[in-house]
């Protein structure tokens, strides 16, 4: 059984969203994305639109896990600050329909997918595109921030990884069960 993972690279402008699906070393890529709000909007209103977006996604993919970047410490207090509050959107939904939500530090991103931790975008959005197998690379740089974080928790999540299978199994199951019950 694979596992699928939502990558979320946050922000409120611009937030990355990609699914990966897989099982041992092998991973393909089931959806890709950017959600953006306008800068000229109210914040709740951009963060209400992200949540609404992320709900879209979670729907439509059903992951079994959430891989996101942590929010650091940066010279420019508004960008975290709104970087921020997009990440609390994406604990917020794991949180709701009880999905593990895991932080990885974009450190451990580069190098999980790069093998170093000091690679850039380029080198980030090449190797997500030979990973996968894609034709095209994802673009803009958060889609493949997106698709890097879920890449990222399934190579390196381990125990997390085995978690997340037990509770989409667990949730297939009781599905099953709602399902049979309902046609009762």
């Amino acid at each position: 059984m694979s596992v699928r993972v939502l990558g979320v690279d946050p922000g409120l402008t611009r937030c990355g969203l990609g699914v990966v699906e897989g099982s041992g070393g092998r991973l393909g890529m089931v959806a890709v994305g950017v959600v953006r709000t306008p800068a000229s909007s109210d914040t709740g209103e951009r963060l209400a639109y992200l949540q609404d977006q992320l709900d879209v996604w979670l729907d439509r993919f059903d992951p079994d896990a959430i891989a996101l970047e942590r929010v650091y410490a940066a010279d420019h207090v508004p960008t975290v600050m709104t970087t921020a509050q997009a990440s609390a959107i994406a604990l917020l939904a794991g949180a709701r329909r009880g999905l593990p939500v895991v932080t990885h530090t974009p450190t451990e991103v580069k190098a999980a997918v790069t093998g170093s931790g000091r690679a850039d975008k380029a080198q980030v959005t090449a190797m997500v595109t030979r990973i996968l197998e894609l034709e095209v690379a994802p673009k803009p740089a958060d889609a493949a921030d997106a698709l890097a974080l879920a890449i990222c928790h399934l190579w390196r999540g381990g125990g997390d990884a085995r978690l997340a299978l037990a509770a989409a199994s667990e949730r297939a199951r009781l599905k099953a069960a709602g399902a049979k019950a309902a046609a009762r």
